[in-house]
């Protein structure tokens, strides 16, 4: 069973419905002052902005301010965006920056474990309870931008061009960010590997 479409009006007077709409249509609709078709791009794409948050930052009440600080910094330089770019992409890199500031902001962090009410479709259910806490710690010793480029890539599936682009940094930093990232997340791991 579908929902029903919506409908959504856009400035040239042609109506469009979630079924046939491309994302580019909502974002000129966005563009042109319609703001329920910016809250319909928040709605496709607040679970993976949540994610990249959460893997930069690392609790759930900081992810969540820096989901709404980049859609809020999003909506405010809507206009500035083309529409021939990838909106997910220019969105994603708004909020690892923005998670980026807030734990540039916040020096010192506690990992606070992630709420049960809050749903994971990549949580397996065999982990250990160890594991995810080894590699929650594992994370948080990890410098922002190497904990950010190992999420974006390894857990959001980012290419190391793209993660430049968000980071705004160089791709090869990036695939150096990641290399180190993975060797220090692999010490973390290695006496539960060992203890197998």
């Amino acid at each position: 069973m579908t929902a029903p479409a919506r409908v959504l009006s856009i400035t040239t007077h042609r109506v469009v419905t979630d079924d046939v709409a491309t994302e580019r249509e909502w974002v000129l609709a966005a563009q042109a002052g319609d703001q329920a078709a910016f809250g319909w791009l928040v709605h496709r794409h607040q679970r993976r902005a949540y994610a990249v948050a959460r893997g930069i930052v690392l609790n759930h009440e900081d992810a969540e301010d820096a989901v709404q600080d980049a859609f809020l910094h999003a909506f405010r330089a809507l206009d500035r965006f083309r529409p021939d770019q990838a909106f997910g992409a220019w969105l994603h890199r708004i909020v690892a920056n923005a998670a980026l500031d807030l734990t540039r902001r916040r020096k010192v962090r506690d990992a606070d474990e992630l709420p049960e009410t809050v749903s994971s479709p990549f949580r397996d259910p065999a982990e250990s309870a160890d594991l995810r806490q080894r590699l929650r710690e594992g994370l948080a010793a990890l410098p922002a931008r190497q904990r950010a480029v190992i999420v974006l890539h390894d857990v959001e599936g980012y290419k190391h061009a793209e993660i430049g682009e968000m980071l705004g940094i160089p791709e090869g930093t990036a695939r150096s960010d990641l290399h180190y990232a993975r060797a220090r997340m692999r010490d973390a791991l290695s006496s539960f590997t060992s203890e197998d």
